[in-house]
Order: C-alpha cells, then structure tokens, then sequence
C-alpha cells in the first residue's frame, strides 16, 4: 500500500566510512516520486552507490533520516526489501549458473513459487528476449544480455521501487535503448525507478535528477531546468580547415569560453554568460569557418555548474618528440580473423591507421570489435590473417612489437595495492626500460603528471583523475609509437574525460597514433576514422561526419553519431535478412 508523498523521502542525510575521512554523503536532502525515472547522477565516487545501498537498507546513515513508501530502511528493513528490487553496478548474477538458474535463484530469495513462478519466468524472458538463451551460463552472455539478466532478477518479484545502479556502463548504444525501453514500461505500471549514471546524456532521458557531486548535491529538479539556464550561451564552429584538434585548444584557452568538446569535423563551445561568441581569426580555424549557435545539453549546463571544463595545458604539447614517430603506416590489419572453435569472433577486417591518427572501434557488445583491439595490441593470436604494428608482425617478433606499444585497459590497469611510486617502477620494468632510461622516463612523468606529493600513495586510495593520470602514465612512459585505449574513460566525469583528451590530442600532435573502441560514441567524436563491427564482419568505416552523413542519406535530419550507429546496424540486418 502506497502512502501520500514522495516514495522516497532524503532528509539531511550523510554517510562517512571512517571517523575523520570526508562525508562519502554529506547533507543530501531530496525526494523521489513513483511512477517516474529519477535520474541519480554524477562521477564515480561521487556518492551515487552509497544512497542506493541506504535506500536499500544496506547501510545504515550516520546522521539524517531516509523513509521509503513511509519506511524506514533501518528499522523496517524486512518490509522496505519487499518493496524494493535493486540491481547493484555488477549485476548480481552467478556467472556459472545459466539465465534460468540464476532467475531460479532469485525466485527462491523472493519466495516466489508455483504459477506465480512460472508466469513471471514467461512474463521476464519475454520482456527481456532472453527466452532462447535460457540454458546459456550467464558469464558467456554479452555485456547488454547481463544487464537485461540482471534486470530480470530484480523484477522476480514486481517491486514499488527499482534501484538501478549504473546499468549501462559497457553496454553498447543498442542495449543501452533496450534498457531504457524496459524501463520505461515498468514506469507505465506505476513503479518508482532511480537510475543511477555518469553518463549525462541519460540524465535528459529521465524526468527528475538528482546531481552529486564529491558527496554534496548539486542540484535536485527536472533536466530541462538545468539545461535551460545555459540557453544561448552553446555554439558550434564548422567548416574547419585546419586542425580541429588546434582550434579547440586554442579556444579553451579564452576566459569566456566556459567548456569545448570536438564533435567530428566540428568544434563545441559553452561561453560565459554574457559573453559574445569568440572571433575565429585567432583560433586559426580557417577563412571557410563559421560559428553558430545551437541548442544546449544538460552536460553543458553540469560543466557550467561546476565552474568549466580542464583548461591547462598538457604537458605533452612541450614534447619535441615527434621526430621518433615518422612511419607512415603504423597499424596494418589484413584479413584479420578469429575462431573459438565453430565460433568466428572476427571475420577479415582489414584497415591501415597512419601516423598521428585516432582510429575507433565501435560496436554492439559481442560484435568481435575487442576481439580485434587484443589481436592487434598482440593479446591474442589471430586464425587467419596478419596484424602489423610499426611494420612488425605480432606473430613473428611480438616482442619487439609489444615495446612499440601502449596499453591502458578499462579501470586503469593498476595494482590497487602498490603505491604510485611502485606502479610506475613496475611498469618501467614490463616495458623494458632499464638503467638511466629507466630512471629519466619515470622522472619525467612525475613531473609531467604532478605526481611528486602522492608518490607514497596506493593506487586503490588516489582520486579518480589521478588514477586516470597514473594509468596513462604507466602506458606512454616508454615512448610507444601507438597507443590502445580500452574504454579509457568509463565512469569518469565530464572534466576528467576532457583533461584525458587534452593529453591524447597533444600525443596525437607530436606524430603518437591512438586506437581506442568505446561504448560512448560522444567520445568517439574524437576519432579522425572509425570501423563499426557487427556480427564479427566490419560494417562500415570512416570518419564520425562521414557515417553520420550515411545515416543521413536513410532520412535522419541531423543524426548523431549514437543515430548513426543504430542506423548502420539495422541497414546491415536488414541485408542479412534480403541475402
């Protein structure tokens, strides 16, 4: 029975971990509605798991009060868990169980039985389309799959409330829409739904937010209100025919000039309020460049909020060491393919990146792009077909292959249990830099990424920017000629994603070639060509505008790149299905 008010009523409330530490909530007081998404958003480590974890009973406060549907979550613990399904950010699935096991499972923790049992197996399989895959062991289905498992197991049981925590993290643009469309049809049945994220683009999707940030609340209200107050204040610059990369630099460099992103050939600006869009003489973008004002995202209003995006300048643009970079041709798949047993995971991708390029790989989760990103960087030996870095064939010399290059996996790749000192010394020692070399090379990133007053700290305890730092640290400290990045800014925040970037395009400057696959295809924007894998077969390539315009050829007015994707994906079912 549903009590009048908010579902969830936050007064006051904060969490600390330890006496003394920092408030990982710190005075948050808000309210979530039933029948709506409220979307919980910020960076990781913001405060966003925490909230979650004391709505649902799973913490208890240190100060401030939380009721749920009129409960307690400390007091009434037994009636809020049945009331409340939530979905924690690993899914919570036995991963050597299959998708009915672990849906069995969930059943007997709920005590749902007999043919309310089986109604709602047939009524979460197909909600899910998870019903031919009822026998597969949920660690081998692809990353959107586990989600929508995961979600199963939190409707067992029709709840009032649905906590989801960060559901879309690695999940592809596809999956990610799937999500959403479940979601917003348990809405229409009434259900509360708070969707936690670090993506802000999904914040617009929902009807409230919530916005955290370090602990604090930022901001409690509807998306457009935020989005609003930067109204007339974004503009693009097109028609660039120079740098793109150059002219964003400089142009963040303006004091009135609050924030800026690439988006393919173009560049994104958020100004001060009252400031006049910048003149483009300076900016070095060209005599066919043209700035115009175009409507704002609430990420340009968060960026806003927080006081602007990461303004100084990288380090890497004082490397005068482009001279080592002079191959033209630096990654070279051809015919790149990979069987598991019967299963073709990869199938004759070719493509050649040059000199100072960024080139993506995009696609569904389980399409064969990471596949092909692990034969190229030398993890994985290709069936048929050749990989070559720096003219070297990862088959015949993978050693010196594998020191012409940088690797950052996604979460960083650290040893949460070294300090930043020992990470480095480690890393130093995996690429092969001994004596003077060794010693300059580490030197040298300290002081490139201001390491000096946290040499002594473990990794697991640095703030995520400075994870990010020490992971890209630990890739380039040997001077590779190409750089792989896996989902290299998952979870981040909008200012550390931009001070990443900032760093990658000084590398890009000084003749580095970057390939990167990602999920976050504003991210993507980044790249000067991209391939689109599909059903292990390469779909499409080229650069963002140009898959863009390909989308816009089937009807869409002004697609985005996350468009475009699904655009490409369903023309190629649907010449799978002709052929």
């Amino acid at each position: 029975m549903s009590v009048p008010g908010p579902l969830i009523q936050i007064d006051q409330l904060s969490k600390r971990f330890d006496k003394g530490a920092l408030a990982a909530l710190d005075s948050v007081t808000a309210h979530v509605n039933a029948g709506e998404v409220t979307g919980l958003v910020g960076p990781d480590g913001a405060g966003k798991t925490t909230l979650l974890r004391l709505i649902a009973g799973l913490l208890v406060p240190s100060t401030g009060k939380i009721t749920v549907n009129g409960l307690d979550p400390v007091t009434d613990s037994g009636a809020v868990h049945r009331i409340v399904s939530y979905m924690p950010q690993r899914f919570g699935l036995y991963e050597d169980l299959s998708v009915q096991e672990n849906l069995t499972l969930y059943a007997d923790l709920r005590s749902v039985l007999g043919s309310d049992r089986e109604e709602a197996f047939e009524r979460l399989l197909g909600f899910t389309g998870l019903a031919p895959f009822t026998n597969r062991l949920a660690g081998a289905l692809s990353g959107g799959m586990k989600q929508k498992l995961g979600l199963a197991c939190a409707l067992i049981k029709k709840p009032d409330l649905l906590l989801l925590d960060e559901p879309s993290v690695g999940v592809d643009p596809i999956s990610r829409r799937e999500l959403w469309r479940m979601v917003y049809e348990l809405v229409d049945q009434g259900i509360g739904v708070v969707w936690s994220t670090a993506y802000l683009d999904e914040a617009e999707q929902c009807a409230r937010v919530l916005l955290l940030n370090e602990g604090a609340l930022l901001y409690a209200g509807s998306p457009q209100d935020l989005t609003d107050r930067v109204a007339g204040r974004t503009y693009q610059i097109r028609h660039i025919d120079t740098d793109r990369r150059e002219v964003l630099s400089e142009a963040t460099k303006l004091a009135t000039v609050i924030d800026g992103v690439i988006q393919g050939s173009r560049v994104r600006l958020v100004m001060a309020e009252g400031a006049d869009p910048p003149n483009l003489a300076p900016l070095n973008a060209g005599l066919a460049a043209e700035i115009s004002q175009i409507p704002p995202r609430f990420e340009d209003a968060f960026m806003d909020l927080i006081g602007g995006g990461f303004r100084a300048t990288s380090p890497f643009a004082d490397r005068e060491d482009s001279a080592a970079h002079t191959m033209n041709q630096v990654v070279e798949a051809r015919a790149l393919t990979r069987r598991f047993g019967d299963f073709t995971a990869a199938d004759k991708i070719s493509f050649e990146v040059g000199r100072g390029e960024i080139f993506g790989l995009i696609g569904p989760n389980g399409a064969g792009k990471s596949t092909t990103f692990k034969m190229l960087c030398g993890l994985l030996q290709p069936s048929e077909g050749s990989a070559r870095v720096v003219g070297l064939d990862l088959q015949n010399a993978p050693s010196k292959a594998r020191g012409r290059i940088g690797y950052m996996a996604q979460k960083f790749s650290l040893y949460g249990d070294l300090s930043v000192q020992q990470n480095l010394d480690f890393f130093a020692g995996v690429y092969g830099l001994t004596g003077k070399s060794r010693k300059d090379a580490i030197s040298q990133m300290i002081e490139t990424f201001g390491f000096a007053d946290r040499l002594d700290v473990n990794a697991m305890g640095l703030p995520l920017g400075y994870k990010q730092r020490l992971a890209l640290a630990c890739a380039v400290m040997h001077d590779p000629d190409v750089l792989f990045l896996d989902e290299p800014t998952s979870g981040v925040d909008p200012r550390t994603r931009r001070e990443f970037w900032t760093h990658i395009n000084a590398m890009v400057a000084n003749g580095v070639t970057i390939m990167v696959t990602t999920h976050f295809l504003d991210e993507a924007e980044y790249c000067d060509r991209m391939a689109l894998i599909y059903r292990s077969k390469m779909i499409a390539s080229g650069s963002p505008d140009e898959l863009k315009d390909r989308a816009r050829a089937s009807g869409m007015m002004d697609p985005t790149l996350e468009d475009a994707f699904i655009a490409l994906v369903e023309q190629s079912d649907r010449e799978r299905e002709a052929a």
